[in-house]
């Protein structure tokens, strides 16, 4: 892979740390008034998840990371391993572990497209899309004057996660909700 010098650091790059894959989240220039400019770096682990905070000397430079975001579709979990399939005309199947999935489990729809970030071929991340359409599988019946003001009730998704919804959605409903905050959007 390419190595990248600090001053082609920026948000977004993908490079080895410690033989790990990172992503770089913020990169800031210092130039103090005596001594040797320097970067200083956060930067998040793509295995871990955990964010760290490093400097690196000016001239310093890191390996570029062989990783790669797909747009895949799921298609089914076993219990152990969520399948993806590519889009991009290969068929390529991929099997995710739970620690790859993540929080994303909550917003797991078959047959919708999500981004997975493959390291060595082997998925490490699975990011949803922003927004996903989802069943109401269990909310309490919202009736009239309940409130004196607009109110919410939590209603449970088909996949198990658990929303704030308006008094006027019911069992069944079918909602957009955005995956980054997991707020109602509105109906489907």
């Amino acid at each position: 892979m390419a190595n990248y010098s600090t001053n082609e650091f920026k948000p977004g790059l993908k490079v080895m740390l410690d033989g790990d894959p990172c992503s770089i989240l913020e990169n800031e220039y210092v130039k103090p008034g005596k001594g040797q400019a320097f970067n200083r770096v956060k930067v998040r682990n793509l295995k871990t998840g955990r964010v760290n905070e490093r400097t690196f000397k000016s001239g310093d430079s890191l390996e570029g990371a062989d990783v790669m975001d797909r747009e895949m579709e799921y298609l089914y979990s076993d219990g152990e391993f969520w399948h993806f399939m590519a889009t991009d005309g290969s068929f390529e199947q991929y099997g995710a572990d739970e620690k790859a999935v993540g929080d994303c489990m909550n917003w797991m729809k078959e047959q919708v497209v999500y981004t997975v970030t493959l390291f060595n071929g082997a998925p490490i991340a699975v990011t949803p899309p922003n927004f996903v359409e989802l069943e109401v599988v269990e909310t309490d019946p919202g009736v009239r004057g309940d409130t004196s003001g607009g109110g919410n009730k939590p209603a449970k998704l088909v996949t198990g996660a658990v929303v704030k919804v308006p008094l006027f959605i019911n069992t069944g409903d079918v909602l957009k909700v955005d995956t980054r905050s997991s707020e109602y959007v509105g109906r489907a």
